[in-house]
C-alpha cells in the first residue's frame, strides 16, 4: 500500500528543513536584488518602450510584444473599455517582452496599454492602443463591412451564452427594433459649437439618436481638404451613447487656428459626421508682476515691472491734485519693462496704472500704484557702454572709434581716456556740449592703431547730480601691412642681416 508522505515519521523534520531552505532561498534573492539596486544608485530614468506589436493567436487570445532600452518587468493593462484589467510578468530582467492575453471574447475591440518598470521602480506607461479579436462564424465572411462583421461576431458570441427563453424573446424584439433603423446613421443637428481657451476647446453638438462622441482636429497650417483623412488628432468618448454630446479637447496651442469635425457612431456602427469647422484658441494672457517705482525725482519717475510673456506696455498716470491724466509707453513686445514718466510736477502725488497687451491684442491692467515727486538727489545711471573701432587703410592709416552708452535720465556726459592701462598724465576728454539726452554717442578719431586705451564716462543730470562709470579698455585694430613689409619680415626671419638694410 502506498503511504502518503504525511504519514512518514520524519515528515515534520523534513518539512521544517524544507521551510528553512525556502526562506534562505528567498532571502538570497532579496539580497541579490538589493545588491543590484546598490550597484545602480542614481538611475531615475524610466525605461523607454518601443516596437509594440500585437500578434493574434486565436479568436480568444493575442500576444503583445514590445522592447525596452533597459531591463524591466512586463505588464499589459487591457479591457473592452478603459477600465483596464492587468496581466503581468513581475521580473524586471528583460529588454524584449511578451505577454499572452487569453480568455478574450471573439470579434471584440479591446483597449490596452503597456507598463514596464526597472529595478528602481522607474515606470513607463505607453499610450492607449486597441485591437479587435478575430471572429469565429464562417457565415460572417459574407458581410462586406469589417466593422459590421466584428459586431456580428460579438453579438453571436454573447447570444451563445443566453439560455433563458424570456431573455431570448427580449433580444429578438430588440433586434427587430434596431433593424428598422439600420439605414439611418445619427444625424447631427446644426453646426457644432466650440468654446475655446488658450490650450483647450469644449465642442458640443446634438444628434437624433444615441451615439458616441468623437472630435477630429488638424492645425490650419497642415490641413489638406483634398486628403482622404485631413485630420491628425482624435479625442472623445467612444464608449458613451448619448444624444447631447460634449468633448473637451486638451493640449492645444495658444492663439492657433484649428480645423475640426465631429462624428457620432450608433450602436450598430453607423457613423454621422459634420462638415469641417474652424476655431482659434485664445492667446495666453500676460501677468504683470514685480512692479516698482524707481528713481522718483522732481519732474520724473521710472516704473519697472515684468510680464510672463512678451507684451507691449503703457503707463497711464494721473496727477491726484489736478486730475490730469497722461500716457507713456513702449510698443515693443518685452517681458522686462522700464518706462520713464517725464514732465511731472514737484511735490505732487501721482497714481499710475500699467496696461499691457499681448501680440493678438488681449489686454491686462494692473492695480494702481502711487508715488510723490521729491527733490532730485540721485545721479544718472550709466549703462550699455559699447565701443567699436574701424581701421581706414592708406598711406596714413586712421582709426575711428565709436563709443556709445545710455543714461536712465537726460544727462550731459564727458568721456575721458588715456593711452595704456596706467598713466600718470592728465587724461584727455571729449564733451557733449550742452546736450542733455539718454542716448549718447562719441566718435573718436585720434586713436592710433594697435594700441591699448582706457576710458571712462562722467555724466550729470540737469540738477547737477554726477555719476562716473567704471573703467573700460579697448584695443585699436592693427595697421595692415603692404607687400614690401611682408617680404622684408619673411627675409628677416630667415636672414638676420636684412634688418640692417637702409642703416
Amino acid at each position: 500500500m502506498q503511504i502518503s508522505m504525511f504519514n512518514q515519521p520524519n515528515f515534520k523534520n523534513s518539512f521544517t528543513g524544507l521551510a528553512v531552505i525556502s526562506i534562505m532561498f528567498f532571502l538570497a534573492l532579496f539580497a541579490v536584488d538589493e545588491l543590484s539596486g546598490l550597484a545602480q544608485v542614481g538611475d531615475q530614468n524610466p525605461p523607454v518602450i518601443t516596437d509594440i506589436k500585437i500578434e493574434p493567436a486565436s479568436a480568444t487570445s493575442v500576444l503583445v510584444r514590445w522592447k525596452t532600452d533597459e531591463s524591466a518587468d512586463s505588464m499589459v493593462n487591457y479591457g473592452i473599455n478603459k477600465n483596464f484589467g492587468t496581466k503581468r510578468d513581475p521580473f524586471p530582467t528583460k529588454l524584449e517582452h511578451q505577454i499572452a492575453v487569453e480568455d478574450l471574447d471573439p470579434a471584440t475591440q479591446y483597449f490596452f496599454r503597456i507598463i514596464s518598470s526597472d529595478t528602481f521602480g522607474n515606470q513607463s506607461i505607453s499610450p492607449d492602443f486597441s485591437f479587435v479579436t478575430p471572429g469565429q462564424l464562417k457565415e460572417s465572411n459574407k458581410i462586406a463591412s469589417a466593422e459590421q462583421r466584428a459586431l456580428t461576431e460579438r453579438a453571436a458570441s454573447i447570444l451563445d451564452k443566453v439560455t433563458d427563453p424570456e431573455a431570448l424573446k427580449v433580444l429578438a424584439g430588440k433586434v427587430s427594433e434596431v433593424a428598422e433603423k439600420i439605414l439611418q446613421p445619427p444625424v447631427i443637428s446644426g453646426a457644432p459649437k466650440a468654446e475655446v481657451g488658450s490650450d483647450f476647446a469644449v465642442i458640443t453638438w446634438k444628434t437624433d439618436q444615441d451615439s458616441d462622441s468623437m472630435v477630429a482636429l488638424a492645425l490650419d497650417s497642415g490641413f489638406n481638404p483634398d486628403s482622404d483623412d485631413p485630420y491628425t488628432v482624435r479625442q472623445g468618448n467612444p464608449e458613451e451613447q448619448v444624444m447631447n454630446h460634449e468633448v473637451r479637447v486638451e493640449g492645444l496651442r495658444p492663439a492657433t487656428k484649428y480645423h475640426f469635425q465631429v462624428s457620432s457612431k450608433s450602436q450598430l456602427g453607423l457613423n454621422g459626421k459634420s462638415e469641417d469647422s474652424i476655431f482659434t484658441t485664445k492667446a495666453i494672457l500676460p501677468t504683470i508682476s514685480d512692479i516698482s517705482v524707481k528713481k522718483v525725482e522732481e519732474d520724473s519717475a521710472t516704473i519697472n515691472f515684468l510680464t510672463t510673456i512678451p507684451a507691449s506696455a503703457i503707463v497711464e498716470y494721473t496727477d491726484l491734485n489736478s486730475g490730469e491724466t497722461k500716457l507713456e509707453g513702449n510698443t515693443a513686445f518685452l517681458t522686462n519693462h522700464s518706462i520713464r514718466l517725464n514732465g511731472l510736477k514737484f511735490a505732487t502725488p501721482y497714481s499710475a496704472v500699467i496696461k499691457v497687451e499681448n501680440e493678438i491684442g488681449d489686454k491686462v491692467v494692473s492695480d494702481p500704484v502711487t508715488f510723490i515727486t521729491v527733490k532730485d538727489v540721485l545721479p544718472p545711471t550709466i549703462s550699455n557702454v559699447k565701443n567699436e573701432s574701424t581701421l581706414y587703410p592708406g598711406a596714413d592709416a586712421k582709426i575711428q572709434t565709436i563709443i556709445s552708452w545710455d543714461t536712465d535720465e537726460p544727462s550731459n556726459c564727458q568721456s575721458f581716456y588715456h593711452q595704456g592701462l596706467v598713466s600718470a598724465a592728465k587724461p584727455d576728454s571729449f564733451s557733449e556740449g550742452d546736450n542733455f539726452t539718454t542716448r549718447h554717442v562719441q566718435v573718436v578719431t585720434v586713436f592710433v592703431p594697435s594700441t591699448v586705451y582706457k576710458f571712462w564716462l562722467v555724466c550729470k543730470d540737469d540738477t547737477g547730480n554726477e555719476a562716473k562709470s567704471e573703467d573700460f579698455v579697448l584695443l585699436t585694430p592693427e595697421k595692415e601691412k603692404n607687400i614690401i613689409d611682408i617680404i622684408l619680415e619673411n627675409f628677416q626671419s630667415t636672414f638676420g642681416w636684412v634688418q640692417n638694410i637702409g642703416k
